[in-house]
């Protein structure tokens, strides 16, 4: 699995995820600081990475295109800092990985994990 740390997070993320064995970057590495929403997902599915993020826009798009790809980890948490959260957000993607792989939506917040497999339902 590969994760694609959206401009939102710290870049401090890859390296914890790396630390934790997993391929990551940042998307400041990989496209333009200005990217959309869309623009970044659209670049998620082609190169299968699967995305963290805080940004709620992500499983918003997946809602509306009702899309299978790519993967969405949303961190709900008021300090998203790899500090705080990075541990549960690891052990969270780990026991999921099969799952994201396949595609879903994963999100990590201090009191839970829920994990919704794609493509999420109409409204």
């Amino acid at each position: 699995m590969k994760l694609l740390v959206d401009m939102n997070l710290s870049p401090r993320w890859v390296n914890l995820l790396a630390d934790a064995g997993m391929v990551a970057a940042h998307w400041s590495t990989l496209g333009a600081n200005n990217a959309t929403d869309a623009e970044i997902m659209a670049y998620a599915r082609e190169h299968h990475w699967v995305v963290l993020t805080h940004d709620l826009d992500f499983s918003a798009i997946l809602a509306a295109t009702h899309g299978d790809k790519p993967s969405v980890v949303q961190i709900r948490a008021e300090d998203v800092s790899p500090g705080v959260i990075g541990a549960q957000v690891v052990i969270a993607l780990r026991q999921m990985a099969s799952e994201l792989e396949q595609g879903a939506l994963l999100t990590v917040d201090p009191s839970r994990t829920r994990l919704r497999v794609l493509p999420l339902p109409p409204r």
